[in-house]
Parts: structure tokens; sequence; C-alpha cells
């Protein structure tokens, strides 16, 4: 924190840290808003943990371009499904202003030509909550984009994760999911000329006058600048789960290595505002998910799992497969904890498709086959007794556990783990059971370790994102969004977009909250 006033080399009326879709969001808000806008991103791509989202989608319940499409529903009844799954563990006027907000804020974003949104049906995380919505109408995803319409972005947008991990060459076709969602608003703020973007300059301070925030310290090329921020400064710059002292500090189970969120995720915000006075909440929680074991040694998020099952140390069954990825990831680190399971964990198939595990959707394209075996991740044998001594496990009970899976297969039900109960179980297997026996030889074993999508502990925000210190004031000039601030879902993740949909409402709201102010 800087608390004696810098020489200004620039200034604006808003500075936003970050790119993703808070970034975006805040930057274009204020743009058209009328006011000038700096939007500076830490790395030398756009997009944040957002552009790596296949979907790019937000749970924004009623909004027009589900209503557009007949959903039936209503903000009441998604708020009592938000309230029930996240309890009392957030303020309940900041889940009000979640639910209620994402409809008005998609009606603001489409009267832009540039901003479509479309339907992704995506059912609700916990289907037995109540007024949870099966049919998946409360998703909503931007509408893909050519890459012909935007393509001064192409090379500047990041991702999609096989280019940033595999080399591969970014596409040329089309801008899709998370991606479409960055260029999308990076071509509407290209229209106003009171909006500055620029890369590769993370914020690394804040500057304090009479306890308001005045402005930022950039550093571009290990050089700091001092920039004035006239009405306030947007924290919208994601988590710190690239930071493994971080991670320590606040008990984040996990480590950088296995994060969905880009590398320069390292928490400098955070610690600007906490260095700032800002209090802060939820700092041990990430959004969790199973994550397949590549050779790189990173366990990487992977979900839509057409066969298999998962066993623990002790060759047995200790998870629902199919549970929605967070509530997998948080039940795995549960047992973890109390020692019932231990990492790697296995996923255990037959032969129905081959060596590959039957997953649809990796995130990235697979490595060779013999690199993992190489690797020791996947494991090959005759028999599952053999499969067994393979991977350390006892193989009576391996045998067992498959044999006991197998029976019930033809039920359709799982009365050990619930596996097929609710709708988004049963979302990837045509609204079957998912049960799959294990009876083809030769058997498989896959490792598997726990990801994360990012860290959602942050900084303290009221319903307009003012970021607040211990005793419940505001901070003056300080907003944040997205995950640098505490989640409004505290624990839970209700449903698909959540991350996506907080980040984007809370950096608008913040954004019509400084432009109101003298």
């Amino acid at each position: 924190m800087t608390a004696t006033t810098p020489e200004w080399t620039r200034e604006y009326d808003v500075i936003v840290a970050g790119s993703g879709a808070g970034g975006v969001t805040g930057t274009y808000t204020a743009a058209r808003e009328g006011l000038s806008v700096l939007m500076v991103e830490a790395s030398d791509k756009f997009g944040g943990t957002t552009a790596y989202s296949g979907g790019g989608g937000m749970w924004f319940p009623c909004n027009p371009a589900l209503l557009r499409a007949g959903a039936e529903d209503s903000v009441d009844d998604a708020l009592t499904y938000y309230r029930a799954v996240v309890g009392d563990r957030t303020p309940v006027e900041l889940q009000e202003t979640y639910v209620r907000g994402g409809a008005p804020l998609i009606e603001y974003l489409e009267t832009d030509a540039n901003l479509e949104f479309v339907p992704l049906p995506w059912p609700d995380y916990y289907g037995k909550a109540p007024k949870a919505k099966l049919d998946g109408m409360r998703h909503t995803m931007p509408n893909p984009l050519p890459v012909a319409d935007a393509p001064e972005y192409k090379d500047l947008v990041r991702g999609p994760l096989d280019v940033d991990r595999h080399g591969a060459d970014t596409p040329n076709d089309m801008y899709i999911g998370g991606r479409a969602l960055i260029a999308r608003f990076l071509k509407a703020i290209a229209a106003y000329d009171n909006a500055t973007t620029q890369l590769g300059s993370p914020l690394v301070d804040l500057v304090i006058d009479d306890g308001a925030v005045v402005g930022a310290i950039i550093e571009v090329d290990g050089k700091r600048e001092a920039i004035r921020a006239r009405r306030g400064v947007l924290l919208a710059s994601g988590g710190f789960e690239g930071n493994d002292a971080m991670r320590a500090e606040f008990g984040v189970p996990g480590v950088a290595r296995d994060t969905m969120g880009p590398a320069t995720n390292q928490g400098l915000a955070h610690r600007a505002g906490i260095n700032a006075g800002a209090d802060v909440d939820l700092m041990d929680q990430a959004w969790w998910s199973p994550g397949l074991t590549h050779p790189d040694g990173r366990s990487a998020f992977a979900l839509w799992f057409t066969g298999g099952i998962f066993v623990n140390q002790d060759g047995k069954r200790f998870v629902n497969e199919s549970a929605p990825y967070d509530r997998l990831g948080r039940d795995v680190l549960r047992q973890v904890d109390d020692g019932t399971a231990t990492l790697p964990f296995w996923m255990i198939y037959d032969d129905k498709e081959g060596e590959v595990p039957p997953i649809k959707a990796a995130n990235f394209e697979f490595y060779p086959t013999q690199d993992y075996r190489d690797a020791g991740l996947w494991h090959t044998a005759d028999t599952l007794e053999e499969l067994a001594a393979k991977i350390g496990v006892p193989a009576d009970a391996l045998a067992a556990t498959v044999a006991r899976f197998n029976e019930q297969v033809p039920t359709g039900v799982d009365p050990d783990f619930g596996r097929g109960d609710e709708a988004y179980d049963r979302a990837f297997s045509g609204g079957e059971p998912p049960l799959v026996t294990i009876d083809q030889g030769p058997f498989h074993a896959a490792a598997f370790g726990v990801s994360d999508l990012g860290t959602k502990g942050g900084l303290k925000t009221d319903v307009a994102g003012n970021v607040l210190r211990a005793d419940g004031t505001a901070i003056p000039g300080l907003y944040a969004a997205g995950n640098t601030m505490a989640a409004p879902s505290g624990t839970a993740y209700p449903g698909g977009g959540n991350p996506i949909g907080t980040s984007m409402l809370f950096s608008h709201l913040a954004v019509r909250d400084l432009a109101a102010r003298a």
C-alpha cells in the first residue's frame, strides 16, 4: 500500500485489474457509461481463467436468452434454490443480489450487437434441493463467434488449453465458450475511444489518500508506474490458485500445478486489497473437481465419464463418480483429510472403449498412451487381480468391488453412493443411469488427483462490490468481483456458470456504483 501521493504518469476515471469475465464486463460497462477506463492484465493474453472454459457459461436465471427459448422459471424459485444450497454461510443480501441481477445484466449487454447469448442447458448441481432446475434452463453461454469477425484477437485471447499445454495451433475458425465471451467483449470495448487495454501489466499495489483508494501501481517490465483513478479501482484479476505459498498460508488443499487457472493468478490483487485494510473470507476455498493425472505431473479437471468407477487405496468405491465436479472434489478432499482415501485414487474400467479412459471432456487432448504407461499412470491387466497388484490395492477387495457394482448395473440403482440419483448424474448418459458394467477384459486403471478451477476466497464486499473493512465500513474507491472477492456462494457450487456469472455481475454493479458517485 502506497500511502503518500506519488507522481502520476496517467489518470483515468476507473482502473480495472484483470481481463477475465469480470474484467471485460467492468471495462465495457465503464466505457459505455462514459467513463475513461484502463484495463490492465498481468499476462500476455486476455481472458484469465474464463478463456479456458469450454462453455463460458453463466448461471443467470430468467435472463432474456433463456426466456426466448421458452424457459419456465421464476427468480423467486431460483432464489429459493440458491438459498437452500448456500445456506447462511454468506450474507443473504449478497446471495439475492446475485440471483436477481443476472437477468438485468444480460438485458443490458444484449443491447450491444457484439454481445450475444444463448441457452446452454446444464442441470443445477443440487438436484434434490427445493426448486432445483433439472432441465438446465438457468444456464447461458456466449454465442460462438467466427474468428473472421474479430481476427485481431485470435492470438491475444488466452487458450484453449491445448494451445497453452500442448503447443497446439490457435483455432482459426471459431471463438467458442469462454474465448467467445472474451473476444466478444474485446470487440465491444474497442468501439469506445475512452477505453484502454494493456497486457503484461500486473497491478501490484494501491495508492491510498486519506483512507481512500485513489490509484494503483502497475508494473511493466520490472518498472513501476503510478496511475491515478479518479473514481475507483476494480480488482477482478482472479484468484491466487497459482501461488503455492498463499495456498499454504490460507490452507487451500492441493498445489498450483493442478489448478486450471493461468500461472499469473498469483493473488497480487488480494495482497493489495488486504494491505489497504480489506477484510477477507473463504480464503481456504476453491472450485473443486476430480483431475485426471497426465504425464506432465498435472491433475487436470475432467468430466463426462461414460464408464468406470473410482476406488481408493483399499480397492473400494468411495464416491459417486458422476456427481457434479465440485461436490465430487469436496467429497474426495474430505476423505483424504480423514484418511479414508489417499491420492492418487484410481478409475477402474474395462476395454469397451479401449485403453484410453472413458472420459469425453478431459479439457485438452490426451498425451500419447505410451506416455501415461511410462509415467505409471495407466495400467492394463488381463484380470482384476493382476490389475490390483499393479496399482497397489488388495486384489480380493478390488474384485469384490467390481462384482458388486456389476450386480447393480441391471437395476439402474446404486444403493451405495447414489450414482444416477440426480439429473446432473445422468446429463452425460442420455438421461439414463450412468452405470456401465466392468466385465470386458483386459482391465484398466487410470490415476486421478484433485484439480480446481480457481480459488474462491477473497475480499469481502457489499452488494455493489465495495470492498469492506473488518468493521463493515467500505474502503472508498475500492471494488472487487469474481474470484478476487469472497464468493457469494460460500462453500457451495450451486450450478454451472456461477464463477463467471458472479464475476460479470459484481464487476458490472461495481462500475455502475462508482459511476453514480461524484
